[in-house]
Order: structure tokens, then sequence, then C-alpha cells
């Protein structure tokens, strides 16, 4: 994925309107349930933020994984679910505010925590050369990307209810035909090295996603969490939002070899979406 108009235009166009699309299920109100269940917020956005990237890191050493596709796996880790995560959160019948609370304070928080994540992990495993994020410069750029049109889209919800209500369903389907086809655009430059790559990180990418889903799960059964929560901060924890993920690998950081994990990640991602989906409705119907 070289520079081009895919990249330095329509990718993040095409992020921007589904962050918009996600603000159009947003309201102000989610943000206050943070003081009405302050436990299950802090506990999400802890394993999200913290336990998450730390969980990739170990897994790229256990593996012995190097260079940009290390780099790669530490960047898919250290973004958390976007719209996807809450509407896999509402088929598997799981606590539905909670995580559209988990995605919007998450979403304000990545600005920064992203920079971070990212330049550590490129100055630990990038080789020599690799392309480090400028902190402000990318803070403003994941802002205008994410941040931006999420609030647009809840300033259409408040100002046009009916409106932003009638868009939903088509804002969703237009956003996951977006994502297929940055992915395909991704898996589709590399075309040649995807069998290799698949082989190098497809075990890792596949571990991150179970391992994290079953970490959201045991974490809240730790902290004695309902089942509704605990599935739900299974899916904000092992859900990752892989369209944020290659814009930072192929935008900002300009490598098309750093956008297969997140790519690949996303593939597995809905494969293990439709097992959760299953698993929630079965394991909640018998509680």
């Amino acid at each position: 994925m070289e520079e081009s108009i895919l990249t330095t235009l329509f990718l993040p166009l095409a992020l921007a309107f589904i962050m918009m699309g996600m603000g159009l299920s947003l309201s102000i109100g989610d943000f206050k349930r943070i003081v009405v269940f302050p436990k299950a917020v802090v506990l999400g956005l802890v394993c999200q933020l913290v336990l998450l990237p730390i969980l990739g890191f170990a897994l790229v050493k256990a593996f012995s994984i190097t260079g940009p596709l290390a780099v790669g796996v530490m960047i898919i880790a250290a973004c958390p679910g976007g719209a996807t995560s809450n509407l896999i959160c509402h088929l598997s019948r799981g606590d539905t505010a909670l995580s559209i609370s988990l995605t919007a304070v998450s979403s304000f928080i990545t600005v920064l925590t992203i920079p971070l994540i990212v330049n550590f992990a490129v100055d630990f495993f990038g080789e020599e050369g690799t392309v480090r994020l400028p902190w402000g410069q990318t803070v403003v750029q994941i802002f205008g990307i994410t941040v931006l049109p999420v609030s647009i889209g809840m300033w259409l919800k408040h100002r046009k209810p009916e409106l932003s209500r009638k868009a939903d369903k088509p804002v969703r389907v237009i956003s996951a035909l977006f994502l297929a086809l940055i992915i395909a655009a991704a898996l589709l430059k590399e075309r040649e090295n995807v069998i290799e790559f698949f082989q190098l990180v497809g075990p890792v990418t596949l571990l991150l996603n179970l391992s994290s889903l079953a970490m959201g799960l045991g974490v809240g059964a730790l902290f004695l969490l309902s089942r509704k929560q605990r599935l739900t901060l299974s899916i904000e924890t092992g859900i990752q939002n892989g369209t944020l993920g290659i814009l930072v690998a192929a935008t900002l950081l300009k490598s098309p070899a750093m956008t297969i994990p997140s790519a690949i990640y996303s593939l597995i991602m809905f494969g293990t979406a439709v097992l959760v989906i299953f698993f929630g409705n079965r394991w909640l119907k018998s509680a």
C-alpha cells in the first residue's frame, strides 16, 4: 500500500465516514454512564489501553517476529474496537450501552495513546530508517479522522434524530463495504507476499484475538461483573479497529508491510466474531 490517492485520500475519508457513522449511535448520555457503572468502564479501558498492548508485545516476542511485521502487530494492539465491536456486542446480546460507552471514551483517549505505543514499537522492533510518528502531528491527524467525525455524528443525532435514525443502517452497510475494500486493497498490494506474511503473522494475530477475548472475559469474572458485562468486556478487548490500524501503517507510517497484520487480523476477527455471537447468545440464555 504505497503512498497514493488510496492512502492519502480514500483511506482517511473512509475511516472518517465509518467514525461518523459510529457517532450517529452515540449521545452525551453514553459518556455519563461512566458515573453509573464506573467499575466496568475502568476495567474495560484498562484491558483495551494497557493489558492489550502488553499482550501484543508478549506475543510478538514469543513468536520472534521482528521489523515491520512486529510493529504492525503492535499497531493493531493499540487500536481498540470501533463500530464493529458495538454491532457484535448487540448481536451477542451483551451490554450494548456499556459497549458504546467504552468505544466512545477509548476513541478519545487513543488519540494520545496510539502515537506513544506505535513509536515505542518502532524504536524497539523497527529496522534502521523506519519512520516514527511525529507526536503532535499524529495527534492532530487521528483527532481529525476519528474524534471529529464522531463528534459530527453525535451532533447530527442530537439536531436531526429522525434523519440519523434513518441513516444509521445504510451508513453501517456502507462502512462494512469500505472496510472490506480497505482490507482487499492492503492484501492486493502485498499479494506476492501474502501467503508468507500469513504464515508469519496469521498465528500471532489469531492468538492475539482469542487471548484478548479470553482476557476481557477473565477480568470481568475476576471483578465479579455480570455475565452481560463480562461478555461486553471480552468483545471490546478482543475486537480491534482494523481500519484505523491500516491507516496508521499505510498513511501515517507509509509502510506497506506494517498494514498486513491489521488486514489479516480483520479477516480472522470476522471469523471469530461469528463464534462470539453464537457463544454469547447461548451463554446468556442459560443464565
